[in-house]
């Protein structure tokens, strides 16, 4: 019995090792370029797109559309960079531009990648674990990050990092609640999103504050528990989302006067993703509950003046009913285009969607795995 352990022992470490000696060296994805509607005239230039790759794939990527030449590149990264042979990485969770850096959180393989704007090549790469998203302020850059291994209900609190973008190097980390979300920049605080989601149900449902001088959280807002999404409109008001608990605490959306720092209005909506164009909150929901197994999904547009729904929809020739899971959203600030993202079953190659201010479609391309992360480049 013990010589057939040996064997099977034997053949299982070549086996490893020869899958080993096949991902040394892996093939790098090609760009594929798609040619869509060109308009010559368009303010904005056009906007990068990071797909997420379902976890432990390791199969982020980086497009990029040119609205002005009507051109889409699929997986520009691997084109721009490669000698960097695992790609971009293990889920691509934001993307942001400042000044001439475009910046990449890519949550699983623990790192944000700092590339250059017009040509998406490697300038450096920061290490922070597991971090989620990214703002900025006064040449500073801020991440936020759960820390502690992905699922862990045991996991230490969540830190915003601050970076400073002239030396790409990470100056100072405060403590938040855990499993910190989303961020946005209020004058001279910075507000972050706590989830809790590692540890349910036992959900945070905090808001903290942090004093951008100091660099201290100075209040916890209390809002809704498992807290994610967090925009501010040019009213100073943000619009906080919250999942609920998958099963009879439901998804809400919380208005905050930042004014006050105080909860101003609530709708009783699920909102999983939200992008704001001037007074207008362009949204869409893909609620789950674990009691029906199934999502119910939603799209709607919110007055952010008037604080109020309207009956008003975003998608208004049916192209709604072929989108499996929407998954991301963006509007042009210019010609109010909507883009909206297709994740479909999460392991096949998504469809970006785009539509006209009349809410009809204008043209789909195929994109990575999990489109979901936009940057716009004016």
């Amino acid at each position: 019995m013990r010589n057939i352990h040996v064997i099977a022992g034997f053949y299982i470490l070549l086996t490893s090792l020869a899958l080993s000696a096949c991902r040394k060296d892996p093939k790098p994805v090609e760009e594929v370029v798609t040619q869509l509607v060109a308009d010559p005239n368009s303010v904005a230039k056009g906007f990068y797109l990071v797909n997420e790759g379902n976890m432990n794939m390791n199969k982020a990527s980086l497009d990029y559309l040119d609205f002005r030449k009507g051109i889409y590149r699929k997986n520009i990264f691997n084109e721009a960079n490669p000698e960097v042979v695992k790609g971009l990485g293990d889920v691509g969770s934001d993307i942001a531009v400042y000044g001439s850096k475009l910046y990449v959180v890519v949550n699983v393989s623990n790192k944000v990648e700092v590339l250059d704007v017009n040509t998406g090549k490697r300038i450096t790469q920061i290490n922070i674990t597991n971090c989620r998203y990214v703002t900025f302020h006064k040449g500073k850059v801020y991440v936020s990050a759960y820390l502690g291994e992905v699922g862990d209900p045991t996991a230490p609190n969540g830190i915003v990092a601050q970076i400073d973008t002239a030396t790409l190097r990470e100056e100072k980390r405060i403590e938040v609640g855990r499993q910190p979300e989303e961020m946005a920049v209020v004058g001279d605080k910075i507000y972050v999103a706590n989830s809790g989601g590692y540890s349910p149900p036992n959900y945070e449902r905090t808001v903290s504050v942090i004093d951008v001088a100091s660099f201290k959280v100075v209040k916890n807002i209390d809002v809704a528990i498992n807290l994610h999404r967090l925009k501010a409109d040019k009213y100073g008001d943000l619009y906080v989302t919250s999942r609920g608990d998958y099963y009879d605490i439901p998804s809400r959306l919380f208005v905050i006067d930042t004014k006050t720092e105080t909860i101003k209005k609530t709708f009783d909506i699920g909102v999983s993703n939200l992008a704001i164009a001037d007074d207008i909150a362009y949204y869409y929901s893909t609620e789950f509950s674990y009691q029906t197994g199934q999502n119910t999904i939603t799209y709607g547009m919110l007055n952010v003046k008037d604080e109020q729904l309207l009956d008003r929809r975003f998608i208004t020739d049916g192209t709604d009913k072929k989108i499996m899971i929407p998954y991301g959203i963006a509007v042009n600030p210019f010609s109010k285009e909507v883009f909206v993202t297709d994740a479909k079953d999460y392991v096949s190659p998504g469809t970006l969607y785009c539509f006209d201010s009349t809410g009809k479609q204008k043209y789909s391309v195929t994109t990575g795995d999990i489109p979901a992360h936009f940057a716009f480049i004016y």
